[in-house]
């Protein structure tokens, strides 16, 4: 008789955070089923719950012994309350299905992208994090002075909670609001442009002038400027510079032109363009997992475009706030031996993303969970309203 092949989608939505007692009699924590209602078809819904908590024991174990698993071993350190022979029979099935699979060296079994995806996927919400690791990002990001100290804090404390490649993408100004311009003459024909953004990010640009400028039309036109965009959205800055090019007189009109345009080149500058990264030595401390591709992954994550073009793919998903890509999944051909755990930051629709790069043998659940807090607590140090 043919083997029922595996039906993931008719499991119902169970407890994952589940605590069992391994041989030895210790506490650990792996994913479970629990016990979902019975619906049309139980016996099946049934077999198909005992699978996915034997796929949960796989992926827990290889995860943290980097061991391929055999069922001897499952038997051994979970409860599952089934026989061996039953858990040999699941086993059988998701392989059958593309979910585990048998290295060539090993009797024991390793979890494939597909396995993966489906323990992501089933997760009801990441494992939260300890009061220690939420003081820790608390103290470390209250403590940056500006947007480049905030970030560069974010990564490496990113990259320290996850144990593997940290990026963040430098927040865009597009949706920001202003707050102020400031006009410095630095002395002779210099001039320093700042712009303030309302969360509180600043852009800088020096400009040489062709002549002198003379402080009290350098007055007026801060003035004017700044009565023009205070509160507006950048999007809309530059009509409003225009409207103030308009009020000058004819022999100002030059100054003010240059002056306007350096403003300008500041609001619309792409600093998200740029990401910064921490921890490439975790992923030289796991370069065994890539067999001879580790140089590879290494280049197309230093590679910006890649990273970023990664980043502008992947959609958080509306209940996680979480997005995944797992090995193949990944359209770079050089990551496909990786998975990616991403989130937006900075408000609603999101000024930037962050995430972290690591072999797709990840510890999901707490990954996922600092970086889902990270995120938010990012959120919240910029003024946008996150809550950490």
């Amino acid at each position: 008789m043919p083997r029922r092949r595996f039906t993931p989608g008719r499991v119902q939505r169970v407890d994952w955070h589940s605590t069992v007692v391994s041989a030895s009699g210790a506490d650990t924590t792996v994913l479970t089923t629990g016990r979902a209602r019975p619906a049309e078809g139980s016996t099946t819904v049934n077999a198909d719950e005992r699978r996915l908590a034997v796929l949960r024991a796989i992926v827990h174990d290889y995860v943290h012994t980097h061991e391929p698993v055999g069922s001897k071993a499952l038997v051994e350190r979970h409860q599952l309350g089934v026989s061996p022979a039953t858990i040999r029979n699941d086993m059988a099935a998701l392989e059958e299905d593309g979910l585990i699979a048998q290295p060539h060296t090993s009797a024991g079994r390793v979890p494939t992208d597909a396995g993966y995806r489906l323990f992501v996927d089933r997760l009801n919400q990441p494992r939260p994090l300890s009061p220690a690791e939420k003081r820790a990002i608390a103290t470390v990001l209250d403590q940056a002075h500006d947007l480049n100290d905030v970030l560069d804090r974010t990564v490496r404390l990113l990259a320290q909670l996850t144990h593997q490649v940290a990026l963040v993408q430098y927040p865009s100004l597009s949706t920001e609001t202003l707050r102020h311009i400031e006009l410095v003459h630095l002395g002779g024909s210099r001039l320093l442009v700042v712009v303030i953004t309302a969360t509180g990010q600043v852009e800088q640009r020096s400009i040489l002038l062709d002549q002198v400028p003379d402080d009290a039309l350098l007055g007026e036109l801060r003035a004017r400027m700044n009565e023009a965009v205070d509160g507006q959205q950048i999007v809309a800055a530059r009509g409003r510079l225009d409207g103030v090019l308009a009020q000058l007189g004819a022999q100002d009109q030059e100054l003010g032109t240059v002056i306007v345009d350096a403003v300008t080149d500041a609001l619309t500058h792409h600093r998200e363009d740029r990401v910064v990264l921490a921890g490439t030595g975790n992923l030289l401390r796991a370069r065994g997992e890539f067999a001879d591709s580790y140089t590879a992954v290494l280049d197309a994550i230093d590679e910006q475009v890649v990273i970023l073009r990664l980043l502008g793919e992947l959609d958080d998903d509306p209940a996680s706030g979480l997005a995944i890509s797992i090995g193949r999944e990944n359209p770079h051909d050089d990551l496909r031996e990786v998975s990616v755990v991403a989130s937006g930051y900075g408000g609603g629709e999101g000024t930037g993303r962050l995430g972290v790069v690591g072999p797709t043998r990840m510890d999901y659940p707490s990954t996922m969970s600092a970086v889902y807090a990270v995120a938010r607590y990012l959120s919240r140090v910029l003024g946008a309203g996150g809550t950490a």
